[in-house]
């Protein structure tokens, strides 16, 4: 028989230890007087630039081609906008014990973030699962986000926080959904350089995060919101988003196998249907909680970095099951989307 390899514990990402650094700097010099004004024009248009790309790379018509596997999507959509929030909303249980009202705050807006796209694509691939279905979860995952975050940050944030106000709406109608419009409309044009310049502008999609991340680290250190997280509190929320993150990756995977769904199929919502976009969320927060925004992406920046190392080990060990050689079960029932499965 066939010797299996132990799979490997991930790395720390990279990209990580570069948002820490950033937090460390914004931490000794935050911005101050001009220097923040100056910081948070050039954030402003970073979270402007960032959302036009993002319309100018997402393909429309690939994501419209994949409604053919609506109730994988479906699914999907209703792990990230449903599930997550009503678990969000739940730990506000935990407040004072584990939690501070602003890490509930924090904690409660990651539930609402929009999943991942390249990750989830990623470890699908690897796990060998349904990668079509995968890219299309997360492209239609992005595409309703741009506008149900928002929503669901109104209804869920806004009373009594101050996080959520007219000017937040206008904010992310001018900062977000207009630059994503833009980008879509303009993508018949310059969606094949976005493309063909991946590798170039890449460097300046993360440099934009980090000039986001240290705004509003800047932000918050001036206004002393720091001061309310001590080591205590910190283990208090890594426990919690591991306990999230953990009951996320159950649910997908045997909600999915209830509902029928074929392995690859699994695959592919448990890794879209269990994340949570960093890119995303951050220039969200900015836009939504201000000088608060460096409490509100900590939980965020803490479970990217968590879901990232759970799921390269479960996709490493799913590429390994011998059910992956096994050819799927039987056919879904009549009227179920069929998917993609080895092709």
């Amino acid at each position: 028989m066939r010797r299996l390899r132990r799979p490997r514990w991930t790395p720390v990402d990279p990209y990580l230890l570069l948002l820490l650094g950033t937090v460390g700097l914004a931490a000794l010099l935050p911005a101050r007087g001009t220097g923040a004004d100056v910081a948070s024009g050039a954030s402003t248009a970073a979270i402007a630039f960032l959302f036009f790309l993002y319309g100018a790379r997402l393909s429309t018509r690939e994501a419209l081609d994949g409604l053919r596997h609506w109730r994988l999507h479906v699914t999907v959509l209703a792990c990230t906008f449903l599930v997550f929030p009503l678990l969000g909303l739940a730990s506000r249980a935990l407040v004072p014990v584990l939690l501070t009202d602003p890490l509930h705050q924090g904690l409660l807006f990651l539930t609402l973030v929009p999943s991942t796209i390249q990750s989830s694509i990623a470890f699908t691939s690897l796990a060998r699962g349904n990668v079509p279905a995968a890219i299309c979860a997360g492209s239609f995952s992005s595409l309703v986000g741009i506008v149900v975050t928002p929503l669901l940050a109104a209804a869920l944030l806004g009373g009594g926080t101050g996080a959520f106000s007219a000017d937040s709406v206008a904010g992310i109608v001018l900062h977000l959904l207009v630059p994503f419009v833009a980008g879509q409309v303009l993508r018949r044009w310059i969606g094949g350089f976005v493309a063909r310049h991946r590798k170039v502008l890449g460097p300046v999609d993360r440099g934009s995060i980090l000039l986001v991340v240290y705004t509003a680290f800047s932000e918050g250190m001036v206004q002393g919101v720091w001061h309310q997280v001590g080591p205590g509190r910190l283990a208090g929320l890594l426990v919690v988003e591991a306990v999230l993150l953990a009951v996320m990756l159950v649910l997908t995977w045997y909600g999915a196998k209830a509902l029928r769904f074929g392995r690859r199929d699994r695959i592919a919502i448990q890794f879209a249907g269990s994340k949570k976009s960093l890119a995303a969320g951050l220039p969200m927060a900015s836009v939504l909680f201000g000088a608060q925004a460096s409490l509100a992406v900590l939980p965020l920046m803490l479970f990217h970095q968590m879901q990232l190392m759970v799921c390269a080990v479960i996709a490493r060990r799913r590429s390994h099951d011998p059910e992956a050689d096994a050819p799927e079960g039987p056919a879904a029932p009549p009227g179920a989307a069929v998917g993609t499965g080895g092709r």
